[in-house]
């Protein structure tokens, strides 16, 4: 969980509530709250997230937040056969994988728009951000594919074959970065498209094409 504020110097205050898998990074779920949510509240997203993805997980990771530790919640683990998994106390990094995505949320998202008021609208942000994040944005930690890729198993567009714009770049000779293929033939001549989930230009989705 975490504390998105709508505006600077603003009490007011969004409480986020989201659902990462830790394997391959993906949002699960997210809920946003104006005040802090119930334990019964986070088992209904953690439920609804099951069941988008048809599976229980086998562990869960959490902080020491009394919603996590408290009967109700911890008997709804053990009904499930979810292992009960805490971050340390104190520690930062203990529960990095979440961490990291609510700084690049704060960054990359909700500092560059006139964050919403409304728990719905923010909701909506919220997801399409997570949707961006999913689909569209690669990782470094996962070796420049996306959430997504690694989630579903699909062919990453990093892996797939290059186009290759130097006319006498030998075909052989691999890229610096993934070690793929050229595509067709070498001095290609690329354009470069950038379109936006939701018309939010902070959620741009490149494309690279080739042109005559």
């Amino acid at each position: 969980m975490d504390s998105l504020c709508p505006s600077p110097g603003l009490a007011l205050l969004q409480q986020l509530v989201v659902v990462l898998d830790n394997y391959s990074r993906r949002v699960m779920g997210v809920g946003v709250f104006k005040e802090q949510p119930s334990s019964q509240q986070i088992r209904v997203i953690l439920g609804r997230a099951m069941t988008v993805a048809g599976a229980t997980p086998g562990a869960i990771i959490t902080d020491h937040d009394s919603r996590f530790t408290g009967k109700s919640f911890r008997r709804s683990c053990r009904r499930r056969r979810i292992e009960q998994r805490f971050g340390a106390l104190g520690k930062f990094g203990s529960i990095a994988v979440i961490e990291r995505f609510i700084r690049t949320l704060k960054r990359e998202g909700m500092r560059r728009i006139l964050v919403p008021y409304g728990p719905q609208r923010m909701r909506d942000e919220v997801n399409l951000f997570a949707d961006w994040y999913n689909q569209h944005r690669p990782h470094t930690a996962l070796d420049g594919m996306t959430p997504d890729e690694i989630y579903f198993g699909s062919k990453p567009a990093s892996r797939r074959a290059r186009y290759e714009p130097r006319p006498r770049w030998p075909r052989g000779s691999p890229s610096a970065g993934a070690q793929t293929k050229v595509r067709g033939r070498t001095g290609a001549r690329l354009q470069l498209g950038v379109s936006f989930i939701a018309d939010r230009r902070h959620l741009p989705i490149i494309t690279l094409k080739r042109v005559a």
